[in-house]
């Protein structure tokens, strides 16, 4: 044979590379029973807050929305940390009665909460095409084989309770989260944004080339190039969906990347200006100001 396959995974994916960068996490910190008259609101934490029904029927009350029942492997998402409540009841509770304790009597409904999160901040607004809150109902075929597989499996691991358990618990949740991305990704309304670009054959390449190496000189005309289009329909296109020029973000992408190092590293500011696609240091520092606001140093650990 001439040519010899490639077998490593070695190019991953753009929605790979950009949960990987942003560090995804998740974590499910409640596993109750809830009884009696009862009402819980996660929202405003600053990261994704989710609820999976493992057993009896909730409510959702969101603000502009008709109450929504949950039912056993329901799952409901909030992409945007927006407030709401799940309770026992279809009317909606008294705000006295949100997080208050539960009254004890009547029917249980069992109820994981958890959250995702991006643990390097960022200010990309990955999941700005997403709705407000994402539902996904267990009984309706679209909600997807693979999910209904992970939630099933998580619910039995919580009631286990083997060794290793919480690890097990949080990286399910994780797929979780990939496999609800992806299920958006077919959603005709999907809203424009960095994640619809993701998943465009043309821009996600060049996107997926920006993420991973920041360094190179990248020039509008590369990667226009990378993603195998004329310059101006790649600059339309790339700025009409994400919501930035190219090279704007390309500025953007490398200022996050260089707060990351700063934060967690001891690289000098010198290094991590080469490491961003900047020869000079002092270019380096003004378009981190620029961007930012602040100084690099204002980055480093106190």
């Amino acid at each position: 044979m001439s040519e010899i396959p490639n077998i490593y995974l070695d190019d991953p994916d753009p929605l790979s590379v950009l949960l990987s960068k942003l560090s995804l996490s998740a974590e499910i910190y409640v596993n109750g029973d809830f009884c009696g008259t009862w009402s819980v609101d996660t929202g405003g934490s600053k990261r994704i807050p989710f609820h999976l029904v493992g057993s009896g029927s909730a409510w959702l009350h969101f603000e502009g929305q008709a109450p929504q029942q949950l039912t056993p492997h329901d799952l409901v998402m909030f992409p945007h940390d927006a407030h709401h409540v799940i309770s026992n009841s279809e009317m909606p509770p008294a705000p006295e009665q949100v997080n208050a304790p539960m009254s004890n009597d009547g029917e249980v409904t069992n109820l994981i909460c958890g959250f995702f999160e991006f643990k390097n901040p960022v200010f990309f607004p990955v999941l700005d095409s997403l709705p407000k809150n994402i539902v996904l109902k267990s009984h309706e075929k679209d909600s997807g084989e693979r999910i209904e597989f992970l939630i099933g499996f998580m619910l039995k691991e919580l009631a286990a309770a083997r060794p290793g358990f919480y690890t097990a618990i949080d990286q399910m949740a994780f797929l979780i989260f990939i496999e609800i991305m992806r299920k958006q990704m077919g959603n005709s309304d999907l809203q424009d944004g960095l994640l619809k670009a993701l998943f465009d054959p043309r821009l996600g390449k060049a996107l997926n080339r920006i993420h991973q190496q920041p360094e190179k000189a990248w020039t509008l005309e590369t990667l226009a190039q990378t993603a195998l289009m004329s310059r101006s329909n790649f600059a339309d296109a790339f700025s009409k969906i994400v919501g930035l020029t190219p090279m704007k973000y390309l500025t953007h992408w490398r200022m996050n990347e260089a707060r990351r190092l700063l934060k967690t590293t001891a690289m000098s500011v010198a290094s991590i200006a080469e490491k961003s696609g900047y020869e000079s240091e002092a270019a380096f520092r003004k378009a981190y100001r620029n961007t930012l606001g602040e100084p690099p140093g204002a980055a480093r650990p106190k």
